[in-house]
């Protein structure tokens, strides 16, 4: 059924606490996804509301602030919580079997049992861990989700892919080691993001758009396609500039996009054909191939780098529009609104100190959506739509790369 931008999102209702609730709808493994500002000081009974067992191990972002550890281990401790907390430096060079091999003894060395929660405080590298071990340790315990920045609210925390990244002698290879491992439970406290630096604001906005320019594909089906990237494109000024009620709206729609694509295809076992939970990797071959590239920075200066993941996002889509057009799959306008969105977000959509094209082919070919060594790429055919291709040609591929390309 199609459904217009004004309309309630069927998987999305209000708590008596005011707070937005998704419904991720997984059978037995379903879960909600909580969204408004001062979760974080409800973590405690909250999560006692969704796992039996009282002892918790909470892993931190080491920047977030004192007072954010403060209110989560003061809730989990009043609610009635053993609680240990370890803290992880949240880089992707740190996002390896290594730290995860950490967690895991000092899991262990507390005596954590198989009811007793993994809570994951930070952003997505954290969120991707720290899910990661407790989706190994004892076979599974549960994961309550926390994040703490727009990207992984939006994206990381929810659907339940965790994992991490492999460093090979010829670099670093994103999230090839993993699990599907649903949360129990996923808190986005909406007040943290306040405080949140403007450049991780601008990153998670950006797949806030990736969001809107795959929605009338999703099993949602806006009507008319382009309508929530009209509507994120009319809020965007506004939500950067601070108004927290358009910012928690607009989490909650992209969390709602996402919960829906993902309660139809968990595993992203989908055939090509009908896109399936790949839809949501609008851009993401070309942004993870630009990630494993550690000099590069939005404007070029070495102390910027590296990439941000939703900036090197933001510069995804408009590789993946401009394959799209060269392919004859969209046409030219389109590429030129999604370039200037990126603009809007305040990212960039040019990059300097690309390496050649054969390399960043080498590069995406790694991804892990390769199949028998084919590229799979999620192209736009529309403002609002996109379909899965194989194996398109490399020609289209340059042309995608080329499309960003600043001076050398």
């Amino acid at each position: 059924m199609k459904r217009h931008m004004g309309e309630p999102f069927p998987n999305v209702r209000t708590d008596d606490a005011g707070h937005d609730v998704v419904r991720v709808e997984l059978a037995e493994r379903s879960y909600d996804v909580l969204i408004g500002d001062g979760l974080l000081s409800e973590v405690g009974p909250l999560t006692a509301e969704a796992v039996s067992g009282r002892r918790a191990f909470v892993v931190m972002d080491e920047h977030l602030p004192e007072h954010v550890m403060h209110t989560v281990l003061n809730s989990l401790e009043s609610a009635g919580f053993g609680t240990t907390l370890t803290v992880v430096h949240p880089t992707e060079a740190n996002k390896t079997l290594d730290t995860v091999d950490r967690l895991l003894h000092e899991i262990a060395e507390t005596a954590h049992e198989r009811r007793d929660p993994v809570i994951a405080l930070g952003g997505g590298i954290v969120g991707d861990i720290a899910g990661f071990a407790g989706a190994v340790y004892r076979r599974g315990v549960p994961v309550i989700q926390c994040p703490t920045t727009l990207l992984s609210m939006v994206d990381a925390s929810v659907g339940g892919k965790t994992g991490a990244n492999l460093m090979s002698r010829t670099g670093l290879r994103k999230n090839l080691v993993g699990a599907f491992w649903q949360p129990s439970l996923v808190l986005a406290d909406t007040g943290v993001l306040e405080s949140l630096p403007e450049r991780h604001l601008r990153s998670g906005l950006a797949e806030c758009l990736k969001h809107a320019l795959i929605a009338g594909s999703t099993p949602l089906a806006l009507d008319p396609a382009d309508a929530m990237f009209r509507w994120t494109n009319e809020i965007l000024l506004k939500v950067r500039m601070g108004d927290a009620e358009l910012l928690r709206r607009l989490v909650s729609r992209s969390v709602a996009l996402k919960a829906a694509v993902v309660a139809g295809d968990e595993r992203e076992e989908a055939p090509s054909s009908e896109g399936g939970r790949a839809i949501l990797n609008l851009g993401h071959t070309f942004a993870h191939a630009i990630e494993t590239i550690p000099h590069l920075s939005p404007d070029g200066r070495s102390e910027s780098s590296p990439l941000h993941h939703g900036e090197a996002v933001a510069l995804g889509l408009v590789c993946a529009g401009a394959c799209a057009v060269h392919l004859g799959l969209l046409d030219e306008e389109s590429l030129r609104r999604i370039r200037v969105a990126v603009e809007r977000l305040g990212l960039e959509s040019h990059l300097i100190g690309l390496p050649p094209d054969e390399e960043l082919i080498d590069r995406m070919r790694h991804d892990k959506k390769v199949l028998s060594g084919r590229l799979r790429l999620v192209l736009p055919t529309a403002i609002g739509e996109a379909v899965v291709v194989e194996d398109p040609v490399r020609e289209s591929i340059f042309a995608g790369w080329k499309a960003i390309r600043a001076g050398r």
